[in-house]
């Protein structure tokens, strides 16, 4: 929905800094909007399509953000990273200022799609159990995979604390040490845990895709991200 605010108040919406500093960046000549450079922080404009520049660098405005990073190995999700880098240390230092954060958490040695926004809803909506959103991922298996695994995955496996069996949603042999699983819980280290409790042991796991959206169709390779817009989002609607 386009609004017409001052432009320093979308300085600070897009995470350029608290509203002052915005003003002093744009009196300083630094902001241009349409190639035209602009000194006077008050004047209103459009936020719909609007497209600017700060310190010669193109932006678009965008109300929310919604992000796919194909994430590398070794990075932490979280805004307070401890032990590895956090994944906002990839992305533009405005993001971290925006509140974005990532939607769910993967290990920092898990690789492939993850998530990331400041809008909080969409977050909720993306992490709830109740919504049980598939989510694929692959495996790398010291051990060959074998039907028996497959077997064991479909029926459900039990984990040490979990009252219920766990069961994947499918489950497929890629190759002799590589399976697909799908799941619609999300319960802690689950899938490396149910790869264990069925006699086998994960060397590596990436996740290949959430709901409908793959990594296969964004095109990321390892380390990179995009913005998702409407159809992507539509992806990723819950059941």
């Amino acid at each position: 929905m386009s609004k017409r605010i001052s432009l320093d108040r979308i300085l600070q919406s897009q995470g350029f800094g608290t509203r002052k500093w915005c003003s002093e960046l744009i009196a300083a000549g630094e902001v241009e909007v349409a190639g035209v450079t602009v000194t006077d922080n008050r004047v209103a404009m459009e936020t719909e399509g609007l497209i600017f520049k700060v310190y010669g660098e193109t932006w678009i405005y965008r109300e929310k953000l919604y992000i796919a990073l194909n994430k590398p190995g070794n990075y932490e999700c979280s805004r307070k990273a401890s032990h590895h880098p956090g994944v906002l240390s990839i992305f533009p230092e405005q993001f971290d200022r925006r509140g974005v954060q990532p939607v769910g958490r993967l290990d920092h040695d898990t690789t492939g799609l993850l998530l990331l926004s400041d809008d909080g809803l969409f977050i909720h909506n993306q992490s709830s159990p109740r919504h049980h959103i598939p989510k694929a991922y692959e495996v790398s298996t010291h051990d060959p995979v074998t039907p028996e695994l497959i077997a064991m995955f479909i029926a459900g496996v039990k984990l040490h604390d979990e009252p219920v069996p766990l069961a994947a949603a499918s489950c497929r042999i890629i190759s002799s040490h590589l399976l697909e699983v799908v799941l619609k819980q999300g319960k802690y280290h689950q899938v490396k845990r149910m790869v264990a409790a069925a006699g086998n042991h994960c060397i590596a796991l990436r996740r290949s895709r959430i709901g409908g959206l793959g990594l296969d169709g964004l095109g990321l390779s390892e380390g990179h991200w995009c913005y998702l817009g409407a159809r992507q989002l539509a992806q990723l609607a819950p059941d």
